[in-house]
């Protein structure tokens, strides 16, 4: 198994106590393991019954196993602090108003917080050495999909602001006159080591996120989880990124056969209907279904998050090569 594990899909279908008990299973086998939560829900927390915060903490009785939750709104403030500081330190003063107006109105748009969260998770893994195993609860999947296409996207737009750099400096040493020197040059440029440094960042996230991470989608045995499911497993394909397998969630227990009363029969017809979906899984997906988990009274917690880290049929074993960090 990679080092980092994604658990993801449809809001609401269980991916906290998925990421949770695996990591709980992880732990459990030796491994000193990192649950991360990049939902704004932060059931973390509650699964744990304790308050978890942006950096690493040990979970109480839980020996090998830390936790943390990311604020997204918290990330998306740093983010824009940071991106001022950057480009500040470029500009003149009397453009560092504007620079600033624009900043805040560009984090304002679409995108700025998956951009954001994004940076925080990247850095989690770049700065993971302590940890045999990082498990990653994501929030729901449309959000996860568009934070895991920021790598090849990105790329290649800091590689077309490059460009229109370096065309700039052209230009403006060419235009010097005399032995006037130019007031930048390639060499040394500040904005085209910042982007550079970008490029690398997002280059890392890449290559990371493909060769040394697993997805597995979380699934409750509905239509329209299912139908979220595939659509999930095809925007990941699209990104180069493979589903491991498939934790289905959330299954009704079946009645004792003695058992007739009216609610008895709707557990059978709710049963029947839930076995449909989950030979859809079965059959029509190629990803293998590796957890059956029924629905419990009681919240997944405690002895009971033990219970589903067993039904997790999900190697723990860590990866022969940790991946390379980037500098």
């Amino acid at each position: 198994m990679e080092k980092f594990v994604f658990f993801g899909g449809k809001g609401g279908v269980g991916k906290t106590t998925m990421s949770a008990a695996y990591a709980v299973k992880c732990a459990d086998a030796g491994l000193d393991t990192l649950v991360v939560s990049t939902d704004p829900a932060h059931s973390t927390s509650d699964v744990f019954d304790q308050r978890f915060g942006d950096e690493p903490q040990a979970v109480e009785g839980r020996d090998g196993l830390w936790a943390m939750e990311i604020d997204p709104d918290e990330e998306v403030e740093r983010h824009l602090m940071e991106t001022k500081r950057a480009l500040g330190d470029q500009v003149s003063a009397a453009l560092v108003n504007e620079i600033d107006r624009q900043i805040e109105m560009a984090h304002q748009t679409p995108g700025a917080y998956e951009a954001a969260l994004f940076d925080r998770f990247v850095d989690v893994m770049q700065s993971s050495e302590a940890f045999d195993r990082v498990v990653f609860d994501t929030s729901p999947t449309g959000g996860t999909l568009r934070l895991l296409g920021l790598p090849d996207f990105l790329e290649g737009w800091i590689d077309r602001l490059k460009r229109k750099r370096e065309q700039s400096i052209d230009l403006f040493e060419k235009a010097a006159i005399g032995k006037n020197e130019p007031r930048r040059v390639a060499e040394g440029d500040p904005i085209l080591a910042r982007l550079q440094e970008r490029k690398e960042f997002f280059e890392y996230a890449g290559r990371t996120l493909r060769e040394h991470a697993a997805f597995f989608l979380v699934v409750n045995p509905d239509e329209l989880s299912v139908r979220e499911t595939r659509r999930a497993v095809e925007g990941l394909a699209d990104r180069g990124l493979s589903v491991r397998g498939l934790a289905v969630n959330r299954l009704t227990p079946s009645p004792d056969d003695d058992e007739d009363g009216r609610g008895a029969r709707y557990l059978r017809d709710r049963v029947a209907t839930e076995r449909r979906h989950l030979e859809t899984l079965r059959e029509e997906f190629d990803q293998p279904v590796v957890a059956e988990i029924e629905t419990r009274v009681e919240e997944v917690k405690g002895d009971f998050l033990t219970e589903v880290a067993g039904e997790l049929d999900i190697e723990t074993a860590p990866p022969e090569t940790p991946p390379a960090q980037s500098s």
